[in-house]
């Protein structure tokens, strides 16, 4: 196996991990709040959760660049706060791919949520149970399968994450170049043997996901 083989492949499920983690957390807690509540703004709020699904990786790459960018309130701040701006970073590539694997964990966490019977949580409430020992202990229990499918295809999304990590984070080899980015750069430059070994390896492992997820919802 060639010696540059593993880095963009590790950094790919490292950015991963830590985003489907990241989105879990804000996936669960939108799903919640969204679930069986009526208000003003619901359809457009939930319309900009789930726009990354359908907005070009570059436009999202674009969006994150103006809102992050050295010129913004934000990553003036940022850089005010670490003595770096954030563009071009570990972090840039792992804010990209939380972007664009939330609407998964959101729309899978929602699902799962919706499909309890109110009569459930109703009853656990007049047992005394607070909305947060509600949530960790009964809702989250009764919709894990959709949670866990939808932190599966978050994670699986996240690896295969391009075009806005290209745009965001660059492709600097050891630091940003996942899985995804160095394909792109093999083809390129021709070297057509790195680029069939770091392809078939994304195939096998969103595979398996898949695989996974199928299972859960047998």
């Amino acid at each position: 196996m060639p010696s540059d083989f593993w880095s963009p492949l590790r950094l790919s499920l490292e950015i991963a991990t830590a985003a489907s983690l990241v989105v879990l957390i804000l996936g669960l807690i939108a799903g919640r709040i969204m679930t069986n509540r009526q208000f003003r703004g619901k359809p457009i709020i939930e319309t900009i959760f789930l726009l990354p699904l359908v907005l070009p990786p570059t436009v999202v790459g674009f969006l994150l660049i103006v809102i992050f960018g050295r010129n913004s309130p934000a990553g003036q701040f940022i850089e005010w706060l670490f003595q770096q701006p954030i563009i071009f970073t570990w972090w840039a590539a792992m804010i990209a791919a939380v972007v664009v694997a939330f609407p998964l964990m959101y729309q899978s966490a929602k699902t799962g949520f919706e499909s309890i019977d109110e009569d459930i949580e109703r009853a656990a409430r007049v047992d005394g149970a607070g909305e947060w020992k509600l949530f960790l202990l009964v809702s989250i229990p009764l919709a894990w399968k959709a949670i866990i499918a939808g932190f599966i295809l978050s994670f699986a999304r996240a690896l295969g994450e391009f075009g806005a990590t290209l745009m965001f984070a660059g492709n600097i080899p050891g630091r940003t170049q996942t899985a995804s980015t160095a394909i792109y750069l093999a083809i390129e430059s021709g070297n057509m043997q790195m680029a069939w070994l770091w392809v078939a390896s994304m195939v096998g492992i969103s595979f398996v996901m898949l695989v996974l997820v199928q299972g859960l919802r047998r």
